[in-house]
């Protein structure tokens, strides 16, 4: 299929909209518990299962509509489906709470797999999106594995330390916010490091 260019605000539509429905459906229903053939699923445990083709369904959409899909989204939605299906078949919420850790740990063990090897692997999965200089890729790389290291350290800590409803709420806000702000935090690397001022 050939790539295509998708505005911008249907991309995050398309990557967002999936976390703020469930976090929309869980703020209405929490708390509630269905009977399902004699088995009681909590409301969370259901939205669960509602996430999981919401998420395939959006991925499918924007691979359609972009002609491409990034290593990063196929993680995250392989990942959906293993811990959200995990959540749903036992019953249990701490699975679909541990996929934020598994998803940010293994992008910052595969990023530094990378720079062990002396290559920013970033670079390879966002295929020169950003003019940077080798330089520069490593170093955005390096600062981003350990920010995914974070993340993945934080949500741990949050799920395991805090309520259903705090975790949501960190989830749904508290990650996203700081992926964005840890790449707003990096434009003077940006300027530093492009392409062509050194």
């Amino acid at each position: 299929m050939t790539e295509k260019t998708v505005a911008p605000a249907v991309k995050i539509g398309l990557e967002l909209g999936p976390v703020f429905l469930f976090f929309l459906g869980y703020v209405t229903t929490r708390g509630q518990i269905y009977t399902i053939g004699g088995t009681e699923y909590t409301a969370f445990i259901l939205l669960t299962a509602a996430f999981i083709p919401l998420m395939a369904l959006a991925t499918f959409v924007l691979w359609r509509l972009s002609g491409r899909l990034s290593k990063m989204q196929l993680v995250t939605l392989v990942m959906v489906v293993v811990f959200g299906g995990l959540t749903v078949w036992l019953n249990d919420d701490r699975f679909f709470k541990m996929k934020p850790t598994a998803i940010y740990g293994i992008f910052a063990l595969l990023l530094g797999i990378g720079l062990l090897r002396g290559q920013s692997w970033l670079e390879l999965v966002m295929e020169g999106a950003l003019p940077l200089t080798h330089d520069g890729w490593m170093l955005l790389t390096k600062r981003l594995a350990l920010m995914f290291l974070a993340m993945a350290c934080a949500n741990e800590l949050v799920w395991r330390s805090f309520s259903t409803d705090m975790w949501v709420n960190f989830r749904t806000f508290g990650l996203p916010v700081a992926l964005f702000g840890f790449f707003l935090l990096q434009a003077r690397l940006f300027e530093r490091y492009k392409s062509g001022t050194e």
